[in-house]
């Protein structure tokens, strides 16, 4: 996302503005966002002004509370974009809980129905979201180094550098780095 001047905007406040745009869009109160979303009004309206930055499992929640993939928090889907993604254009977001690193190769974008991702969740550390934004959300996750274990629901997937995971979230998930180093992985997400 850039300003008036062509200047990039940084990724907290670019992502402050687009939640408050989803919800103005929809017509919500900030406390109808927290009933549907489960998080307090008081912490979606520091969000919302950029005071704090969400955690992954925050987006997760808005995620499900918009029924949308969490891509589209970090992309402008009104804007019909370009379809060379430079690097410099490719928006990174950092979990301040986790240590948790997205940065988003090819955003979400109006006419294209997938995103990739790239993803480093320090060793040791795991992200968990509580519910699946869409049913059916498609995911083909390649991991790039580390040792990773996700869990969808009840099942349980230990993944070396160099698998890769297909599935399509039905259910809560999470991502837990098992170490001694940080995952990397790359995660194309396709809306049904």
């Amino acid at each position: 996302m850039r300003n008036d001047d062509g200047k990039p905007v940084p990724p907290d406040a670019a992502l402050a503005a687009r939640l408050t745009r989803l919800r103005q869009a929809r017509g919500w109160s900030l406390e109808e966002l927290a009933e549907q979303s489960g998080i307090s009004r008081a912490s979606l309206s520091r969000i919302e002004r950029g005071e704090t930055s969400p955690t992954a499992h925050a987006l997760g929640q808005l995620a499900a509370a918009y029924q949308m993939p969490m891509a589209a928090f970090f992309s402008g889907l009104e804007d019909p974009g370009e379809d060379l993604v430079s690097r410099s254009d490719q928006q990174e977001w950092s979990d301040p809980q986790t240590g948790f690193r997205r940065r988003n190769v090819s955003p979400a974008r109006t006419g294209y129905k997938g995103s990739l991702i790239e993803g480093r969740l320090p060793a040791g550390r795991e992200v968990t979201y509580s519910d699946a934004p869409i049913p059916g959300l498609e995911h083909h996750l390649l991991l790039r180094s580390g040792r990773l274990e996700v869990v969808l629901g009840e099942v349980s997937h230990l993944l070396e550098a160099g698998d890769c995971l297909r599935f399509k979230l039905t259910t809560g998930n999470s991502y837990r780095a098992l170490g001694p180093e940080d995952a990397h992985y790359i995660l194309c997400v396709i809306t049904p």
